[in-house]
């Protein structure tokens, strides 16, 4: 049995989750493999927002390549560490523009999802302000070294949260921004529920007409469409002034803007990513750090991707002394190689040991069946082409499921039966990739594809495993 003990809470997630095909939203970290270099390129960048910078980041892969496992992994490491973070999916309702609302969709489903080390799971609006107030109101006591029920302290706390805002008052819409959290402070202080809670709905975009901001919170502009990526830029300043470190964006399957039929729509979507990439690459934005998740086509196809977007293209392409040996992670775009073999065996012996603790049995498969397991999954019909460590997790935890749950069945006869099913089909072209481009890459994929029972032994001691 594995010696680190993992909460049930954190084991449920990770074996619900890998089953199911998708990525835990916590305990990363006890399974996670490779990815040493992409991970410290993040991590310098994540430095860089902390001291007042900006980043920006397009994590690419293919479908099942890890690039949600990166995201939410620096997610967790970046809550961890004091920053907020907000995440979210693009979809066809959720652009970063578009004539029906899609933009602001994103904002909204952002905001929803803000979270910080105490919220990890979202909703973190409210009481990241409620934490912020209420650390004025207790600077304020000891400092005048007044009871909690003193008079002054809301005044003195008026003011400190001025002090705050009027520094903001400069940046486009800092000014309504700082009214609204104004606001909400008085919603507080005079025990005005309504007040409050219409002040969270502006600062979560929920207010349709400017006619309604303006009756209830006597501010002129809403958060729209148009400029949504304003607010979240004040919302960086605003977290770096009240003690966090700053405020990330994770935003996913960026390939649903390569999806976007018309032209014109796509293009507009290009537009704003390119206002985003220049504002963090030029010094236009503080604390903020944006990190875009997508597969290779949605940014090299040069037709619908964004190298179809000249002044994108110049900007992300990789320069001439660029070659399939070399790496570079300093750049804006991280491109995501396959984990190799060994990489994913060794994550199949974490997984194996939080499967064994999780529910509070003995390890019964050897390192030499999980070697078998994996010569079984690469040698299937089609995996070749098709096989990321997506399929082969949710693979290997489908089998110790059944084996823990059916006695009578045993690791060969299972195993058996996987080599008997084909690998999935092709559902898109940026599935696959050829054999020959993926044993160049990953030259793992020859040795462990190849390997004769005889050579288990062999495979294990090169590897250390």
């Amino acid at each position: 049995m594995n010696d680190v003990k993992i909460p049930k809470r954190v084991t449920t997630a990770l074996v619900n989750s890998f089953a199911a095909g998708v990525v835990p939203r916590i305990g990363l970290e006890h399974i996670a493999v490779g990815r040493k270099y992409e991970i410290e390129s993040i991590l310098r960048e994540l430095d860089n927002v902390a001291d007042g910078g900006a980043a920006f980041k397009l994590i690419t892969g293919r479908y099942g390549s890890g690039k949600s496992f990166l995201l939410q992994m620096v997610r967790n490491y970046a809550m961890d560490r004091g920053f907020i973070v907000a995440d979210g999916d693009l979809s066809p309702e959720r652009r970063l523009t578009g004539a029906k609302g899609q933009g602001l969709a994103t904002y909204r489903e952002l905001m929803t999802n803000l979270s910080t080390r105490t919220r990890p799971d979202g909703g973190a609006l409210e009481s990241m302000l409620q934490k912020w107030i209420s650390t004025l109101q207790q600077q304020v006591m000891e400092e005048q070294r007044v009871p909690a029920d003193d008079p002054t302290i809301g005044i003195e706390v008026q003011r400190r949260i001025h002090a705050v805002t009027a520094e903001m008052e400069g940046w486009v819409h800092g000014f309504d921004f700082a009214k609204v959290l104004s606001a909400y402070w008085q919603g507080i202080r005079l025990n005005e529920d309504t007040l409050k809670q219409s002040a969270l709905r502006w600062l979560r975009g929920e207010y349709q007409t400017r006619t309604e901001a303006k009756r209830e919170l006597n501010v002129s502009v809403i958060i729209d469409d148009d400029g949504w990526y304003d607010y979240m830029k004040l919302w960086a300043e605003f977290a770096a002034r009240i003690g966090y470190k700053g405020l990330l964006l994770f935003i996913d399957e960026g390939v649903n803007l390569y999806k976007i039929s018309n032209s014109v729509s796509r293009q507009s979507n290009y537009e704003k990513l390119l206002t985003i990439f220049n504002d963090t690459m030029q010094g236009k934005a503080g604390h903020l750090g944006v990190f875009v998740g997508g597969t290779p086509q949605f940014v090299e196809d040069p037709r619908r991707g964004l190298y179809s977007y000249e002044a994108l293209r110049s900007r992300l392409a990789e320069s001439r002394f660029a070659a399939s040996s070399t790496k570079n992670f300093a750049g804006p775009v991280i491109r995501l190689e396959m984990l190799s073999h060994e990489e994913i065996l060794l994550m199949l012996q974490k997984l194996r040991d939080i499967h064994s603790q999780h529910y509070k049995y003995d390890i019964v498969l050897e390192q030499q069946q999980l070697v078998a397991f994996m010569q079984t999954a690469v040698g299937r019909l089609g995996a070749d082409e098709l096989l990321t460590p997506r399929e082969v997790v949710r693979d290997f935890v489908d089998l110790l499921n059944t084996l823990h749950f059916n006695e009578e069945l045993s690791f060969d006869m299972l195993l058996g039966e996987l080599a008997a099913t084909p690998a999935p089909a092709i559902s898109t072209p940026e599935q696959a990739s050829s054999p020959a481009r993926a044993n160049a890459t990953n030259p793992a994929r020859g040795p462990v594809a190849s390997a004769q029972p005889d050579e288990v032994d062999d495979f294990l001691a090169e590897f250390d495993l």
